[in-house]
């Protein structure tokens, strides 16, 4: 049973930093990428961040420059460092992790970036 354990997040003030981590129950180089998704009421389910086993980054356009992730393997943990936090960024934030076609979800944090 693959399991994604997220933490971090909370309320942060514009311009402020946090970061969220997602501890997977097996070893992350088994997956073939672990990511961020974030989610707002009425707008679809965003990639923020993704890793691949390789190491390559994709990040969104909105992102780009402000948000770092990051893996440690020996903990079977990803980070997303988020830095110059804007009130957009206000969503919850889901851990996902892909092997082949399988599909794994964190339970999701929510930040919230307001004044």
């Amino acid at each position: 049973q693959v399991q994604l354990v997220q933490s971090g997040g909370g309320l942060v003030q514009p311009g402020g930093s946090l970061t969220l981590s997602c501890a997977a129950s097996i070893n992350i180089f088994e997956f073939n990428t672990m990511g961020w998704y974030r989610h707002t009421p009425g707008q679809q389910r965003e990639l923020v961040a993704d890793i691949n086993v390789g190491g390559t980054r994709n990040y969104a356009d909105s992102v780009k420059g402000r948000f770092t992730i990051s893996r440690d393997g020996a903990k079977n943990t990803v980070y997303l460092q988020m830095n110059s936090l804007k009130p957009e960024d206000t969503a919850v934030y889901y851990c996902n992790a892909r092997i082949m076609s399988r599909e794994f979800w964190g339970q999701g944090t929510q930040v919230t970036v307001s004044s």
